[in-house]
Order: structure tokens, then C-alpha cells, then sequence
């Protein structure tokens, strides 16, 4: 025989109002998690504002110390900062850490930013580079060369923002003396604006179509010169 169990009504309603609580301890607790997750993304997501330098560390040099208690190690670290847009900076940091070292190097680069003249993403013109024993040659280059450099000196470069440019290096190759170099001579850059915008801008139209076309060139009259008539030599006639 098996014993089959009568339930009432009012059990019934019991078992219902605790399947109702259970449901939204559950939903409650799925809720909390979600706005807990919501709450951790909030804190975690932020979104990071653009800088306003782009960095690009050259070279990290670990250097010591030797002194009385013992040898001292730390890292010498030289950083490169630019907008791409003209302007660019150099500094050197030294921490026992690489971290420490690089913003110590970014903030000296801000005080030491120059402004570079570019003209038609190129250099207005041929210039010259030195520190010590350091020689750093840069030429103008056309649309579509590319930047035709190596080392330091590309990174500064791309970071000032110029597309197009030939380089050369003679004497020491040290990453540091090229830097400095080459800043050197990015610096010493003189502006050149170019003619093409000045004409648009102070000729009107009509007057510079008028300007572009040619004058007709004169023709030189050519005087046809008069040449003598040759005299005839008369023989001598001998009298008889």
C-alpha cells in the first residue's frame, strides 16, 4: 500500500509564498551582482583622456655607483616626447627604477620642447646637426620618400611629425649624441612659407589669370646690311 499525501489549501498557498520568496532572493541576488559588475566596470572603465605628448623611449642604460657603503645601481633613461604637429622634446631621468626613470624624463622633455617649421610634411631646407662627435646631415625629400633615417634620429623625426626626409650620420653613432645632434639641428631650422598660397591669396583671380598668361614676344627687325659693289682692278695698259 502506498500512503498518498492530502495536501490543504492553506498548505498550499504556504508552498506558494515561499516559491515566491526564494524566486526573487534569486533575482535579487542577480540584480546585485549585475549592478556590483555595473558599480567594478564604472570604477575600472574609465575612459583615459589623449595625451598630448607621444613618448618613445631611445635607450635605458643601467649605470653604478661605487661608494663607501657599496655599488649603487640605477637606470639612466632618455625619452623622446612630440605631438607629431612641430613640436618635440628630449630629457634624460635617472631612478633606481625604469618606471620612476621614464617620467622623470618626460617631465624634463616638456621643459625643453622646440617648436620644428615644417613645410609640405618635409624640412624647409638642407641643414646641419652636431654635438661633439656627432654629425647629423637632414635634406628635404618629395611626397611619397618616406622617412630614410635610422636609429634616434627616426624616432624624433616621426614624432615632430614629418613624413618625407633623407638623413645621414658621420663620425660617433651614440644614440645620445645623435639625439642631441639632431635636435640641435632641428632647432637651427628657419621658416619658409610657401609662394603658391601668397599668390591665391593677395592676387585676385582675374589678375593672376591676366599674370599667367604670356606676352607675346617682339620680333626683332632684321636690317639686311648693304654690301659694297667689289671694285674691279683695272689692268695697266702699256703704251707702245
Amino acid at each position: 500500500m502506498t500512503d498518498e499525501k492530502t495536501t490543504t489549501p492553506e498548505e498550499k498557498e504556504v508552498t506558494a509564498k515561499a516559491d515566491t520568496s526564494r524566486r526573487g532572493t534569486t533575482a535579487g541576488k542577480k540584480d546585485g551582482a549585475s549592478s556590483r559588475t555595473g558599480k567594478r566596470r564604472g570604477r575600472g572603465g574609465r575612459t583615459r583622456e589623449p595625451k598630448e605628448f607621444e613618448e618613445s623611449i631611445i635607450n635605458i642604460d643601467r649605470v653604478t655607483r661605487v661608494t663607501k657603503g657599496g655599488r649603487q645601481m640605477r637606470f639612466r633613461v632618455s625619452v623622446v616626447i612630440g605631438n607629431k604637429k612641430g613640436k618635440v622634446g628630449f630629457g634624460i631621468g635617472k631612478s633606481s627604477e625604469v618606471m620612476l626613470g621614464v617620467q622623470k624624463a618626460v617631465a624634463v622633455a616638456k621643459k625643453n620642447l622646440i617648436t620644428v617649421p615644417i613645410f609640405e610634411d618635409s624640412l624647409p631646407h638642407e641643414i646641419v646637426g652636431k654635438f661633439k662627435a656627432s654629425t647629423v646631415l637632414l635634406f628635404p625629400a618629395p611626397e611619397g620618400k618616406g622617412v630614410i633615417a635610422g636609429g634616434a634620429v627616426r624616432k624624433i623625426l616621426e614624432l615632430a611629425g614629418i613624413k618625407n626626409v633623407l638623413s645621414k650620420m658621420h663620425g660617433s653613432r651614440n644614440r645620445i649624441n645623435t639625439t642631441y645632434a639632431t635636435i640641435n639641428a632641428l632647432s637651427s631650422l628657419q621658416n619658409r612659407v610657401s609662394v603658391k598660397k601668397e599668390v591665391v591669396e593677395d592676387i585676385p583671380a582675374e589678375e593672376a589669370k591676366k599674370a599667367v598668361k604670356k606676352k607675346p614676344v617682339a620680333k626683332r627687325k632684321t636690317e639686311k646690311k648693304k654690301v659694297a659693289p667689289k671694285k674691279v682692278a683695272q689692268k695697266a695698259t702699256s703704251k707702245k
